[in-house]
């Protein structure tokens, strides 16, 4: 399962994604494993605040736990530092806070190419893939 992270500038999110069919919002304290995930095709999860990180174990579970395959869109107090995080953790856009340059997050990922250990998007750790080829 490969995502590239898509940017979405917070004028352009729809926000209404209740009654929406095929699409949930989820605040950050639902546990997800008790969430239907019949014909949901998108899931956005919240961040109220750029310190809570509960979104993070959130989407992680959702792709490797549950292996939902639609897209997991972060939405609230969104910041360009943290998209490299959201990527790993399998999330698959984000609506950036208005403040945010989304120059800037795209430099984030140029710094950090590869990672050691395994996420949710590559689960295997680095060494073996190395040892692989």
């Amino acid at each position: 399962m490969d995502f590239d992270l898509k940017l979405i500038a917070a004028a352009d999110h729809d926000a209404q994604a209740a009654g929406t069919p095929g699409v949930i919002a989820l605040t950050n304290d639902v546990d997800v494993a008790g969430v239907s995930l019949d014909g949901v095709h998108r899931i956005d999860l919240h961040f109220p605040n750029f310190a809570d990180g509960r979104a993070f174990s959130q989407a992680f579970q959702l792709r490797r736990r549950r292996g939902f395959a639609g897209e997991i869109r972060a939405t609230g107090d969104v910041l360009t530092d943290q998209l490299v995080q959201m990527q790993r953790t399998g999330f698959s856009s984000a609506v950036l806070r208005a403040d945010q340059n989304p120059a800037h997050a795209a430099r984030q990922f140029a710094r950090f190419e590869r990672f050691y250990q395994g996420d949710a998007v590559t689960q295997a750790p680095r060494f073996k893939e190395a040892a692989a080829t």
